[in-house]
């Protein structure tokens, strides 16, 4: 019986997308702060490879916010995911104030199954963006509120204590009214049959790679592909390589190349999926770079790199965006960073 549901489910959903075409997945990775050159640098460490190199068409997005020149992660977060420009720290609103709806959000309007990652909290500005709606980013406790009853199906990430250890005294993971099963460890994730799982991995922010942080991000991804699909529904993931924007605040190179490599490794999981399963678009850029970093020096063969920054903030460099499945071709060229979710939306609507 519960097989005959999800098959008329099936039927109804494809009927409404078209009579031949079914709906994509769509799994988006967000490099945090990884402009060209932390591309390039991590590349060089890595056996002069990355997983970059196998997509299909590469373009370029214009990141600036509204008013700024130099975006931070909230405007660029929010103009990718809802695509309209907003200010500085600013998310899931416009620069008139007014809440706006995301990918997530119209994609689980459509039916689909949804998911965020992060190697930062989960209420950090990248993920926050795809379902909050606050006018500074700095308001945690909020976004962890309306995290609670959003469209996110999965989520993986840190920042337990803003749940949990909060200034109204309330502890969101006890609520007895909330839709999520909130998993322990990795394994009490993957084990989990319920329609809503969360985990929270650290009671603040996680810690870095190089310093024994787990789970792994292509770990986490995996997990939640396999999640997204034995659902039988399309889904959309954003899977956020938080940290590589932390390693440019610090102007460490080594934080950089370690956090990178990681999220290369994450992008061969995506990678890997969509050319198993079919019908999958994979998008991966950076909403912004940061530390205005220079290669300078190096050697290929021993993979050793090192380089210069500019700033210990962000900067205004366009940044790449590759792409790889079905309406890939679209994310060639060069665009605003708000146009990422203007195609992302016609990849899966049938408008």
């Amino acid at each position: 019986m519960k097989n005959y549901i999800l098959l008329l489910s099936l039927i109804s959903f494809s009927l409404s997308f078209g009579q031949t075409e079914t709906p994509p997945n769509i799994i988006f990775l967000i490099g945090d702060g990884m402009g060209l050159t932390q591309i390039t640098t991590g590349m060089y460490a890595n056996n002069n490879n990355t997983e970059l190199e196998k997509f299909e068409y590469v373009g370029l997005s214009k990141t600036q916010a509204a008013r700024y020149l130099v975006t931070d992660s909230a405007a660029s977060g929010t103009a990718m995911a809802c695509g309209e420009k907003t200010y500085n720290g600013v998310i899931g609103m416009n620069s008139k104030n007014e809440k706006i709806p995301s990918i997530l959000d119209h994609c689980a309007n459509l039916g689909y199954k949804t998911a965020l990652l992060a190697t930062s909290s989960i209420v950090h500005a990248t993920p926050a963006s795809f379902y909050a709606h606050v006018d500074t980013r700095k308001k945690y406790e909020e976004i962890a509120f309306q995290l609670m009853s959003s469209n996110v199906d999965y989520f993986i990430g840190g920042g337990k204590k803003h749940f949990t250890r909060r200034d109204d005294g309330k502890n969101l993971l006890k609520n007895t009214d909330s839709p999520y099963k909130i998993a322990e460890s990795l394994d009490e994730y993957i084990s989990s049959t319920a329609d809503k799982i969360g985990l929270l991995t650290y009671y603040e922010e996680p810690p870095k790679k190089s310093m024994g942080r787990e789970p792994a991000l292509p770990d986490m991804l995996s997990a939640t592909l396999d999640k997204l699909n034995q659902s039988g529904k399309p889904f959309f993931i954003m899977t956020e390589g938080s940290q590589i924007d932390w390693g440019g605040h610090a102007n460490d190179v080594p934080y950089v190349v370690s956090e990178f490599l990681e999220f290369n490794q994450t992008i061969g999981v995506a990678l890997e999926f969509a050319k198993k399963h079919g019908n999958t678009l994979v998008v991966v850029t950076a909403d912004h770079e940061t530390g205005g970093l220079a290669l300078t020096k190096g050697n290929i063969k021993r993979n050793q790199v090192s380089g210069g920054f500019n700033t210990k903030g962000h900067s205004a460099t366009m940044v790449p965006v590759f792409s790889y499945g079905p309406a890939a071709e679209q994310f060639a060229g060069i665009y605003e960073n708000t146009a990422i979710f203007t195609k992302l939306k016609t990849a899966v609507s049938k408008e």
